[in-house]
This record gives structure tokens, C-alpha cells and sequence, in this order.
């Protein structure tokens, strides 16, 4: 009997471990990296997950180049071939192409019973679910940058202004900041930076809300209405003369030479402004009026709909939405973390251009995705700006054409 008893529990503990080693999953996660130190970031977070789960999950983390864009290709091609990995890091931007294909897992039922969805603001969701042009989410956030407008603290109190805290008060310090310095009858500091050129498009689209105005119809008076403030500051001169031309590059040169007081972007530009100024550049959300939107840049994560683990790739997901994988990794690139108790941490908060993206966060959004959306940013919204800034058409008709560029109609 005591035999048979030995025998039986030897079999048991088999089983168990049978059980148990039938558990065990490994996740394939596709990822790019900026940097060779974000890389480095990327395995050691695969690392830690892998050793502190305590569900037998494994990540095997995989570099795949940005290529320009071309990453987004690359995995459409290997997951509509049947390959490809159970999880990848994602850009809004493809969600379309990627959800009309059915390639990506619902995630509303993961959503539903995850005791951290509260830590991601709800607007946050809802710019996933406006990518996918349904009612259901089909990507993880995982971070974001949010743009701002940086300013110089001297250039303010010079002229005697505080920090615009609604829009109306950020067009009257764009007039007060433009200063002829030295009495010469000529302009030498001016307002506002404005980029005119090709990605102007998204410090353009603070001004539409700001008035009451949307993208889903550009044609509404509040939307001309904004329009017509982004005219008048170049005819008015509070913006340099190249603007209809200027780029990244030339409102980010133009700021730090003195020749502008404020100009929007987001904090991967902050480093430069620190050597440049030092204690001498700060930053505050674009404040709004009747509305209030700002441009979200994002790196997302995906749950590919061929994955036969997908419990145990949510797992991985929540890890670097709301685990120590967002905090090691917004740590580590400078990215905005979405997750709430992440954003309380010290090293968020004592970082002023941090913080500012972050009070940012709950009202940024993206362009609406669509089949039109490329050109329309690369070729429909510079040209028609130009023509608007330079009185050839004026607001009406400029949002007109932005209207059809984008929408067809």
C-alpha cells in the first residue's frame, strides 16, 4: 500500500509539472529603435518581464529597422504572409490598413476586466478608437509627445506679460512679444515662430479648436475664424516673412538666435533649448477658448489577431502601458508616459517640459487617418496655407480647398 502511494503521488507531482510546463508561452515582440541605447532599454525591459511575471511567459524581443516608415510595411507583409510576431510596436498611422485587413485583435474584452485601464485617460482611448474609425480598441497606448510652446522668460517679462493662459491672451502676447529692439523702424524679435511649410499642419490645428472649430468640417465659421487668426498674425508681422516657407529647422533656429519668443513643438527639442538658453526657456500648454487641442505624436503597441497566446501577450502589453516597462522606458527616451501613477513619478513632474506635455496630454489628439491624409499633409495643406498667408485667398477659401483635400467633399 505504501507503495502504491509513493508510486501515486510521483505521478501526481509529474502531472503537475507536466501541467505547469504546458503553461509556459513565449511572446514574439517586434520592435524598432531609435538609438542603440533604446535598444539596449527594449531587451532589458523583455528581461525583466520575463523574470518577474510569475506566469511562465517569455518575450523574445526583435529589431526590426524604422526604415523611414517602411517598419509598418514590413510587418503588413510578414503578418499577411502568415508570419510575423504576436505583439509589435505600432504607429496610429497604419491602424487603418492593418484593421481593414483584420489583422488586429479587439482589445475591448482585455479592456473591460483590466484593473489598470483608469490609469490611461479616457481621451487617450478614444484617439485609438478614432484610428480605427470604429467604436472598439485595436491599439495599446504605450507613449506619446505632446507639443507645446516654448517660450523665453526674459522676452516676457521685458514686455511686461505673464504666460497666456487662454487664447485670447496668447494673440495678444504674439503682438506684445514683436519688438523693433533697436529703433531702427525694423522688426527684430517677433511673436510667434510659425511654420508654414510641410508639418505646419499641427501647431496650424490649435488654432481651429481654439476657436470652436474641428477637421471633420473645416468650413463651420469657427473653423474659418481660426483660419483667419493664423493669417493675421503673419499680415500683422507678429511672425517672421519666411514663415509660409519655414520648416522644423528654421522655426527651431529662429528661436534660438532671439528671433522669435515662442514657437511650438514637443520636448525631444528640449535639450537643445536647455544648452542653448539654459534657465532662460520654459514652456506652457497652447492654451484654447471655445475648445482646446494640441498634436500628438505616438509609439503604440499591437496584439496581432494570429497570436495564439493572447491572454499572455495582453500581459506583456499592460507591462509597458502601465508596469515598469513604461517607467523604464519613458525614463529612458524622454517620451511622454501615458499612465497616471507613472506621471506622479518625480522624474516627470521635476521636469519642467515634462510636466507641461503632460497637463497637454488630455487634450491631444491626431489628424483624422484617412486615404487623403499623406498628401494632405505633404502637399494640400502647405500649398494652401501658402496662398492664404500670402493674400492670395483668403480664410474661407482656403479652408474650402483643406476641406475637400482631405475629406473629397
Amino acid at each position: 500500500m505504501k507503495k502504491i502511494l509513493t508510486i501515486g503521488i510521483a505521478l501526481a507531482m509529474l502531472c503537475t509539472f507536466a501541467v505547469s510546463a504546458a503553461d509556459k508561452v513565449t511572446i514574439t515582440h517586434w520592435y524598432w529603435a531609435d538609438t542603440p541605447k533604446y535598444s539596449a532599454t527594449m531587451q532589458a525591459m523583455a528581461a525583466d518581464f520575463n523574470a518577474t511575471n510569475g506566469k511562465g511567459i517569455t518575450v523574445v524581443a526583435q529589431e526590426y529597422p524604422w526604415d523611414g516608415g517602411g517598419y509598418s510595411q514590413t510587418l503588413f507583409r510578414a503578418v499577411m504572409g502568415g508570419g510575423g510576431p504576436d505583439t509589435s510596436s505600432f504607429k496610429l498611422t497604419s491602424t487603418p490598413l492593418f484593421s481593414a485587413n483584420g489583422l488586429l485583435a479587439n482589445l475591448d474584452g482585455y479592456l473591460a476586466t483590466w484593473k489598470d485601464k483608469d490609469q490611461i485617460e479616457a481621451s487617450l482611448y478614444n484617439t485609438m478608437k478614432g484610428a480605427s474609425g470604429t467604436k472598439s480598441v485595436y491599439v495599446m497606448p504605450w507613449n506619446t509627445q505632446v507639443l507645446y510652446l516654448y517660450y523665453r522668460p526674459s522676452m516676457f517679462k521685458k514686455v511686461g506679460i505673464s504666460v497666456p493662459k487662454t487664447y485670447a491672451e496668447f494673440l495678444d502676447a504674439c503682438k506684445k512679444l514683436t519688438q523693433d529692439t533697436n529703433g531702427d523702424g525694423k522688426t527684430e524679435v517677433y511673436g510667434f515662430g510659425m511654420r508654414g511649410a510641410k508639418g505646419g499642419q499641427e501647431p496650424w490645428g490649435s488654432f481651429i479648436w481654439a476657436r470652436g472649430g474641428n477637421f471633420d468640417d473645416m468650413i463651420t465659421p469657427q473653423a474659418v475664424q481660426g483660419m483667419q487668426d493664423y493669417i493675421d498674425l503673419f499680415k500683422k508681422g507678429y511672425a517672421p516673412p519666411t514663415a509660409p516657407m519655414d520648416g522644423f529647422n528654421e522655426i527651431i533656429a529662429n528661436f534660438k538666435s532671439g528671433k522669435t519668443a515662442m514657437t511650438v513643438h514637443h520636448i525631444g527639442s528640449a535639450a537643445g533649448m536647455i544648452d542653448t538658453f539654459g534657465d532662460d526657456v520654459a514652456a506652457f500648454p497652447f492654451p484654447g477658448d471655445v475648445g482646446q487641442w494640441t498634436s500628438m505624436g505616438d509609439t503604440e503597441n499591437v496584439l496581432l489577431k494570429s497570436c495564439k497566446n493572447k491572454d499572455a501577450a495582453f500581459e506583456w502589453l499592460a507591462y509597458l502601458a502601465t508596469g515598469k516597462g513604461q517607467e523604464t522606458w519613458c525614463t529612458v527616451t524622454g517620451n511622454v508616459p501615458v499612465s497616471k501613477s507613472v506621471k506622479q513619478l518625480p522624474f516627470f513632474q521635476n521636469n519642467r517640459f515634462m510636466k507641461v506635455s503632460i497637463e497637454g496630454a488630455p487634450f491631444a489628439g491626431i489628424f483624422p487617418i484617412l486615404d487623403t491624409t499623406t498628401d494632405w499633409i505633404n502637399n494640400v495643406w502647405p500649398n494652401t496655407v501658402a496662398s492664404a498667408l500670402l493674400g492670395k485667398i483668403g480664410a474661407a477659401e482656403a479652408m474650402k480647398q483643406l476641406q475637400a483635400g482631405l475629406w473629397g467633399k
